[in-house]
């Protein structure tokens, strides 16, 4: 199903046809439903039709490269935490669920935190994700998939990160949220970081004015539609060309290359480590500075 001998002309327009075909009924499905408050909403049958048109856009419109897939676990529960790049598309974020599925086929356990305002600003996506395995960012439910011996894969940053300037697009940028070290110490789970050369070149953030626009509410004016979008960038990408605000994208066809790094391990676990606040800040700084020296040494590979 994913090697290069499918990718025929054929198949590919079968392929988009099929990811339309699965956003439209997720778009007119029930509202009340796929909201990823749930993990059941992850239903291996349609991530099996989807893979398909990912796989040529892994192959062919990012030609991604990959490695460090050895230092995951063939069974058991992993808490993967990601350095998020390009904007709502997150290119390296689909990618590496990509592969995911095709090393650990879709009847293993995963799970993708994701940020709530997909939900109201884009319902389709949000309830497609959802049955790929995308969930709301509440602690408990993160802990019951953990529970059950999944994978969650979080991204700390959220969209600040993806949408961070792009003079930092080589900068770790989790912006000082430390809810996945308390999960990691009260689950007693080690951390393997995702990185991604690449993604974040797939649209050009130019800066941030989400400050600048949140003084301006708090003097009375309105966010659109009711909500904080809790970034606002200025970028360039297509289809917009320039584009302001938090958009959709469609990212430039960069070549990416994403790595899996080596387990972290803490010194302690358990609930007395996860309430020490010293020494949560000092595991933070460790995953940061850890994941940090990984990204400077593929940057370095790729450039």
């Amino acid at each position: 199903m994913n090697s290069r001998n499918n990718q025929t002309l054929p198949f590919k327009i079968q392929s988009a046809a099929t990811f339309a075909d699965l956003y439209l009924k997720a778009y007119f499905a029930p509202a009340n439903t796929l909201t990823g408050w749930s993990l059941e909403d992850r239903n291996p049958e349609i991530i099996d039709k989807l893979m398909p048109f990912f796989g040529w856009v892994y192959q062919d419109y990012f030609r991604v490269q990959t490695d460090g897939w050895e230092n995951i676990p063939k069974t058991g529960k992993v808490l993967a935490i990601g350095s998020h790049n390009g904007g709502l598309a997150s290119p390296d974020a689909v990618m590496m669920t990509y592969d995911w599925l095709r090393e650990f086929g879709t009847e293993r356990l995963s799970y993708a935190v994701m940020e709530p305002k997909v939900w109201l600003f884009n319902p389709g996506l949000g309830r497609l994700a959802a049955q790929v395995g995308a969930i709301h960012p509440y602690p408990e439910l993160a802990r019951a998939a953990l529970r059950r011996g999944a994978t969650v894969l979080i991204y700390p940053g959220g969209v600040r990160d993806v949408f961070r300037p792009y003079c930092l697009r080589n900068k770790i940028y989790f912006c000082g949220n430390k809810g996945f070290i308390k999960l990691a110490l009260q689950e007693e789970v080690p951390i393997i970081p995702f990185i991604s050369y690449g993604a974040h070149s797939t649209l050009i953030v130019l800066a941030d004015i989400y400050p600048q626009l949140q003084q301006l509410h708090h003097l009375g004016m309105p966010w659109l539609w009711g909500i904080d979008p809790g970034v606002f960038p200025i970028y360039l990408g297509l289809p917009w060309g320039l584009a302001i605000g938090p958009l959709p994208n469609i990212p430039f066809p960069i070549r990416l290359h994403t790595r899996v790094c080596p387990p972290i391990v803490f010194e302690r676990y358990g609930k007395d480590a996860a309430r020490d606040r010293e020494y949560v800040e000092q595991c933070y700084e460790l995953v940061v500075n850890l994941m940090q020296e990984e990204l400077n040494r593929l940057v370095r590979e790729e450039e």
